[in-house]
Formats: C-alpha cells, sequence, structure tokens
C-alpha cells in the first residue's frame, strides 16, 4: 500500500509542476499532459480511497484541494492557449 501512496504522491506533485510550468509556457501538448497528470492524479487518489480504511474525509479535502489549486492554473492557461491563438490570426 506505501508504494501505491508513494506514486500518487509523485504523480500529484509533479502534475503541479507541469501545470505550473505550462501556465508560463503555455502550448497545446504541455496543456494535454496536464490534464493527463490530473486525471491520473485523481485516478490513483480514488482507487486509494477505495481500497483504504483510513479517513475517507481527510482524503477527500486534500483532493478536493489538489483538484482546485491545479483546475485554477490549467483553465487560465487554456485561457492564455486561446488568446495566443486568436492574436495569431
Amino acid at each position: 500500500m506505501s508504494t501505491i501512496v508513494l506514486i500518487h504522491v509523485i504523480i500529484a506533485l509533479s502534475s503541479v509542476a507541469v501545470a505550473s510550468f505550462t501556465f508560463f509556457k503555455p502550448t497545446i501538448k504541455r496543456l494535454a499532459a496536464s490534464y493527463g497528470f490530473i486525471v491520473a492524479t485523481v485516478a490513483s487518489g480514488t482507487f486509494l480511497i477505495l481500497s483504504s480504511t483510513g479517513s475517507i474525509l481527510r482524503s477527500c479535502i486534500t483532493g478536493l484541494f489538489y483538484v482546485t489549486v491545479v483546475s485554477i492554473i490549467t483553465i487560465a492557461t487554456h485561457v492564455r492557449v486561446r488568446k495566443q491563438a486568436n492574436q495569431e490570426i
């Protein structure tokens, strides 16, 4: 179980790093990678919650915080990419 938690944490931290990097250097490919990391983090977190006997409430609050922060960064990046695309036309 501890290996799965470690993998989940690595995916989540990578997701925050990719989302942040993508915000400052936005491209469609990086944005797609950011979405992929979000999906991977939510999937591994869901697996951990379903297979765990620990406090689900604490896990859900942490997950909700993560999803909120990364979604805000990713949406802002998406807006920046669209603005750049409109300026190139």
